[in-house]
């Protein structure tokens, strides 16, 4: 890949939401699907124009002025053209736009995707696509969807959008306070989208990620948080820190108890420990929870000696507040290292009575629990079964690998 091309590649994944939304902003005769237009244009000069002339101080203001301008010109021919003005990003005379002010849209459009009138999926998708800057084709490898699928999505959503305004709309103090369990749900839905096991070769993955702690940590930096912000930064802190050892220099998945621990990031290990500390609050939330657990599981030598017996516990208060069959999959393991096994398998079983019968991981893990019982037939089926469930080679691979140890 050439500089240039790398460079707009870049420049896409950085700023195409925000330049969106500025092109909506520039003037009220401009609709959602023009301003993407608009900006995809600039994206293509941008190519073009920086192998002759090379790649601006700012390539963001440089595709703004591009934007701008076409804007200007594409009003004009439908006699459209008022004020290009009207707005508080277009300035007269500016030529190139502060990144500052699209440091702040990004902040704008996190909370503009939490819009009460937008579907929990339609939220997760546009948050995907204008915050995180990804492309349709990524979002759905990221969520396991169809591209088609995620079309339909957005269509929907840009309907909503356009509608109600909602990009357009600054949310009040008030509508950010209430907001923000909506945003911080977002998130966590992304890094768990990113977290779950698919090659270790996907690029996409380890982005959604990186972008669920680049957002919450501009929550805590513009102090639009709280404590459930702290939990949730620690949260995915830990849960970053072991991403390197998850998948194997051949590219094969590797559970908790086989991962090199060496490779944990320490350095991500000690920053959620100062978070987790500082969110420490009277009002526990799942986050504050599940961040415990991970601390734990970041804080043992060895998988021998982890915490099982404080992990389980903490499982049972976060299902007091968060009552979730996923949740009750990690209890029920909990419960095994624990050494109370009989009520570990009683609560699996429970779950093959839910919609998680169709779920690979809970299949794995009692393919896992009855190899290490030493059940070969049972674990077989259940192995067999979770092969069947999941359309990830890593996972399919790790499955292969249990299943000649029966």
């Amino acid at each position: 890949m050439d500089k240039e091309q790398q460079a707009v590649d870049t420049l896409y994944k950085t700023h195409f939401g925000k330049m969106v939304t500025a092109m909506l902003q520039f003037s009220r005769d401009i609709d959602l699907e023009m301003a993407e237009d608009l900006v995809q244009d600039a994206f293509y000069a941008a190519l073009s124009t920086w192998k002759n002339n090379g790649i601006p101080d700012n390539p963001a203001g440089w595709a703004y002025k591009v934007c701008r301008n076409n804007a200007i010109n594409s009003l004009k021919r439908k006699n459209a053209f008022k004020n290009p003005f009207e707005g508080d990003i277009a300035i007269v005379g500016a030529t190139e736009q502060d990144e500052s002010i699209f440091d702040d849209r990004k902040i704008q459009l996190l909370f503009a995707c939490a819009h009460p009138s937008l579907s929990p999926k339609m939220r997760v998708v546009i948050t995907l696509k204008y915050v995180a800057n990804l492309r349709v084709e990524s979002i759905s490898r990221a969520l396991g969807m169809t591209i088609d699928g995620i079309d339909k999505i957005l269509a929907r959503a840009k309907q909503r959008i356009k509608m109600e305004s909602i990009f357009l709309k600054e949310p009040s103090p008030r509508q950010l306070k209430m907001r923000l369990p909506v945003v911080h749900k977002i998130i966590y839905l992304i890094f768990n989208e990113g977290y779950r096991a698919g090659s270790g070769k996907e690029i996409i993955r380890e982005e959604l990620c990186e972008e669920s702690l680049i957002m919450t940590k501009s929550l805590l930096d513009n102090h639009i948080s709280n404590e459930d912000t702290a939990a949730l930064y620690a949260l995915l802190l830990f849960n970053a820190a072991r991403l390197g050892a998850r998948f194997t220099a051949a590219g094969e998945l590797s559970d908790l108890e086989e991962q090199d621990r060496t490779l944990w990031d320490g350095d991500l290990i000690a920053l959620g420990s100062y978070y987790l500390n500082q969110s420490k609050i009277e009002n526990i939330s799942c986050y504050h929870y599940e961040a415990a657990i991970a601390y734990l599981h970041c804080k043992a030598k060895s998988f021998a000696d982890t915490d099982w017996a404080t992990i389980s516990q903490l499982y049972v208060l976060l299902l007091q507040d968060n009552p979730n069959p996923f949740i009750e999959l990690n209890y029920a393991i909990s419960l095994y290292y624990d050494s109370q096994k009989q009520e570990a398998f009683s609560l699996l079983h429970d779950l093959q009575q839910t919609f998680l019968e169709q779920y690979y991981l809970l299949h794995a893990a009692l393919g896992k629990l009855y190899l290490l019982e030493g059940e070969y037939h049972k674990s077989n089926l259940h192995l067999t079964k979770a092969l069947a469930l999941t359309n990830f080679q890593a996972e399919k691979e790790f499955v292969r690998k249990m299943l000649l140890k029966n």
